[in-house]
Parts: structure tokens; sequence; C-alpha cells
């Protein structure tokens, strides 16, 4: 039996998947690890936690599932964006890397806006100059851990360390190229002028390759903590909105992605470098193709929060009715009509990303009155979320992006409710892939082609993903949708000066 494996490392967790050839799943594990919020505005991880819940996963399925280590012919990883891991020569981690929703470089890159212009670095790199992004936090690690930045030997994303853990050799892959405002977006190559006005070293930035090149083989040492066989081929990986994508189907220009995992958002396949100030670019992982995406602070992570603040009665009955406190939300949610009746939930739960770019932003609950229950509160939520979705939608229409059609993934794409939502209020077909395993599919593919499995990406797109479900938009809904949706995008209009001055971290 030949085998894939594929490491999808998100925000919460890390999931690991042995794939065979045609996209089915031979066993599959998670690994959890925690965010640290040390102070306002900071959200930050232990990237040996990844590697931790990583290798320690990999060895139990290996062990438990009776799996052999021989099967497996190459190996992929992806992993959520912008992160900033600071190593030294010799690969130590010198500190936590803050995340994407990390924020506490917002006066940094304000001032470099202020100094350059915003559209000095957008002209290079095809995004704009935001706290979220990786460039922000090399610039903080300087101002703020001078000793720290003087040891760092390179920044690696979060796939490129799990790569560095797993073969001891230090890459970029082009779709995580993004998170760098000195990377050129459409030549797919270092700018050295730009590198040299933010001063960032030169041997901070590691050498970039194509997502499905072969980087090494499992080292030694790897090989005795997971229990992979030495040299086992590893490629680059990838951004894993960019391997969700490729895992749900999207390939050709306009096919457009529906995250729901932490974060929301949406990715359009594009065949032209077409950036808008707005949105967020990058490569796909895909040669010679480029993702316009919408990235949102609240996905998955809002229900998750709710779930965990005001789920308690749902948790303490869910083993005597045999029913889930999430889908026991989902019902009483089912109850209340489009529009929750005039609540409506700004969804900025760590300030927000695209099209707003207000990291000061902040979660507001609107229209609140004794008539509201908690099933009005979670449709509301899921609504929010929608709304973020559509606006980023609207935007990358207005950008010449022609959207038919969304392909769903992430752990919001199991909620029938919320996934029918996102279809009235975008008034936009969604399409589920049978895969609960985008991203990590996504990865295997890029390993599958890198080592020859696939003869292209065309060739395993076809052979691995397979719907599960459609949701047709009702168009009435949709319709109802529209007062609501202009309600959202008012509500921030008026607030945004107040949390302009009471929010951030700043």
């Amino acid at each position: 039996m030949e085998l894939l494996l594929g490491i999808d490392v998100g925000t919460s967790s890390c999931k690991v998947a042995f794939f065979q050839k045609d996209g089915t799943v031979v066993a599959a594990g998670t690994g959890k690890y925690p965010i640290y919020h040390p102070k306002p505005g900071w959200a930050e991880q232990s990237p040996e936690d990844w590697w931790t819940a990583v290798y320690q996963t990999i060895r139990s399925l290996l062990d438990g599932e009776h799996i052999s280590a021989s099967d497996v012919k190459g190996i992929g990883v992806d992993g959520m964006s912008w992160a900033a891991v600071a190593i030294d020569r010799e690969g130590e981690v010198l500190a936590n890397t803050p995340l994407w929703m990390d924020t506490r470089s917002g006066q940094i890159c304000a001032r470099l806006r202020e100094q350059y212009g915003g559209d000095t670095f957008f002209k290079v790199s095809g995004n704009p100059l935001q706290p979220f992004y990786t460039t922000g936090k090399i610039l903080w690690y300087r101002e703020e851990m001078p000793q720290m930045y003087e040891k760092i030997d390179k920044i690696l994303q979060c796939n490129s360390f799990l790569v560095y853990r797993l073969t001891g050799n230090a890459v970029q892959d082009m779709s995580q190229g993004y998170g760098f405002h000195c990377y050129d977006m459409e030549r797919g190559a270092w700018d050295e002028q730009m590198r040299e006005k933010l001063e960032i070293p030169a041997h901070f930035l590691p050498e970039i390759c194509p997502c499905h090149q072969i980087v090494g083989g499992v080292s030694k040492e790897a090989a005795a903590l997971t229990g992979l066989l030495q040299g086992t081929p590893v490629v680059a990986g990838g951004l894993d909105a960019a391997c969700s994508a490729l895992g749900a189907g999207v390939l050709d220009t306009g096919e457009t992605q529906e995250q729901g995992g932490q974060a929301g958002g949406m990715s359009v396949c594009m065949d032209t470098c077409a950036a808008d100030p707005r949105l967020i670019l990058s490569h796909h992982v895909a040669p010679g193709k480029w993702l316009l995406q919408g990235g949102t602070t609240g996905g998955g992570s809002v229900m998750r929060w709710f779930e965990k603040e005001f789920a308690d009665y749902e948790r303490s009955v869910q083993e005597g009715l045999g029913s889930s406190s999430l889908d026991q939300l989902n019902e009483i949610a089912r109850e209340i009509p489009p529009g929750s009746e005039g609540l409506i939930f700004l969804p900025y739960m760590a300030g927000e990303r695209s099209p707003i770019w207000n990291d000061r932003a902040k979660g507001v609950y609107y229209g609140v009155d004794f008539s509201k229950t908690k099933g009005h509160f979670v449709r509301a939520s899921m609504e929010g979320v929608a709304y973020a979705l559509r606006h980023n939608l609207d935007v990358a229409k207005a950008a010449g992006a022609k959207v038919e059609e969304l392909r769903a993934v992430g752990g919001s794409a199991n909620s029938l409710l919320w996934t029918q939502i996102k279809a009235d209020v975008t008034g936009k077909r969604i399409v589920v892939p049978s895969s609960d395993t985008a991203a990590a599919l996504g990865a295997v593919i890029l390993a599958g082609v890198g080592i020859g499995m696939y003869q292209s990406f065309e060739e395993a797109v076809g052979m691995t993903v397979k719907v599960d479900r459609v949701h047709e938009p009702d168009m009435e809904k949709h319709a109802q949708y529209q007062k609501y949706y202009d309600m959202y995008l008012q509500l921030y209009e008026d607030l945004k000066d107040l949390m302009e001055k009471t929010g951030g971290s700043q």
C-alpha cells in the first residue's frame, strides 16, 4: 500500500492524516496546543508545541493503526499564515511566535506607513502593511527584543518550521511569501531594495521554493521521534488556506474556497497577479496561480468562543440527549428567522483583517432587547460571520474577480445551518467536498505531485476531491438579508471612530 502523509498545523490544533492515492483517509488524528494571550492584542504560540503535537500524533497513528512507515512515500505540510518563528544557527526557537491575529506591531506599521506611504509596500508585495502580517512582527522583535533579535538566523513560517524539524533544512515556500513586504508577489522572489528599506537582514530570509518541491528527507532525529523512515521525501508545503483550497478542488480561475476554520474568509483563484489593498494576495500552492483572499478574524472561532462561554447547560445535558453542545446550539438557532429579528453581530473578535483592516476593531452585538433569546445570539453570531464573508466577496467583485460558486472547507462546513446561512447571505451556491481534512489533502497533493505519484495537479484533484453536498441559496431569504447586511456595514461605519479611540492593544 502506498500512502501520503499530510500534516495540517492550525491555530488550535494540528491534524495528521495518512491518505491513499485516491484521497481516501486511512488514519487520522489530532493534537492540541495552547494559545497564549499575555497582553491585550497579543496572541502567540510556542512552535515547539506544534512540533510535539505533530510527532506524537504521527507516532500514535503509526503505532495504533498498524500503518507501516515503509508505505509512506511522501510528506506535505501546511500551516497557518503570518507566523514569525525566530530560530538561531543551531535551530533553537528563540521566542514564542506571534500569530496571524496578533496586533502588537500596530504602532510600528502605522509609523512606517506614515514615513514611506502605504503604497510603497503594496506595490512590491501586493498586500497592505498591517500588524497581522509577518513583517511587523520581525520589526517588533528588533525594537522590543533586541538581544533576541541579534541571535536570529532565520525567520520561518508555520509549515516551514515543521519542514525544518522534519528535515533540518530551512526553506520558504512561495505561498507563504505574502507575509513579507519585501517579497515580490509577481516575480515570486525577495525584493532587495525593499528588504534594505525595512532593514531586515538578508540571512533572515530562507531560499524560496515551489510548494511541491522536495526539499529534503526525514532526518535521523525526526525519524526517531515520529516513527517515520529516515529519508522519506518532504516537500516545501504551503499556506493552510491555499492547501485547503487545493484540497477542495480550487484550481482554475474563478473557483473559490470558503474558509470555515478558526478564521473565516475566502480565496479566489486568479491567473494574474491582481492585487487590491482591501484584500490579501498570495501565490496559490499550484504553480502559475494566485489567490485573492479575504481573511477575517471571526470564523469557526466565534462558535467555539460562544460554546465555551455560554453553553454550560448544553454541555451538562449532551450525554443524556446524545447531541453535542454545538448541535444543540444549531437547533435553537434554526428556530430564529433570517436576520435574527434585528440582532446584528460584528465578528471582530481580534481586531479585523480584510476588508476594513482595523486592528482596533471590536466585536459587537447590536439590537439587544428583552425579546432576544440564546437562539437569537447563536444565529446572529453565524450571520455576522456570513456578512463578513459577503463583504469580502463584494470587494473581490469590485476588484474584478468573478465568483459563481463557493467550495466550503473547515469545521464550520459541518454545520448545515451555518453553511445554508452563508449561501443565503451571499446569494452563492456552496459546494461542500466530502473530505473533512481538505488542508491536509491539499498538502498530500503537493507531496504526490512532488514525488511523481500524480502526473499533474489536475489529475490529483480529479482523483481525490469528491463532493458531499450542495447548498443552493434561497433568493427570497437573500433579499430579506439585504437590509440586515446594510445595517451590518453601517454599524461598523458608525462605531469605527469609537473603536479607534478605545480598542486594540496600543
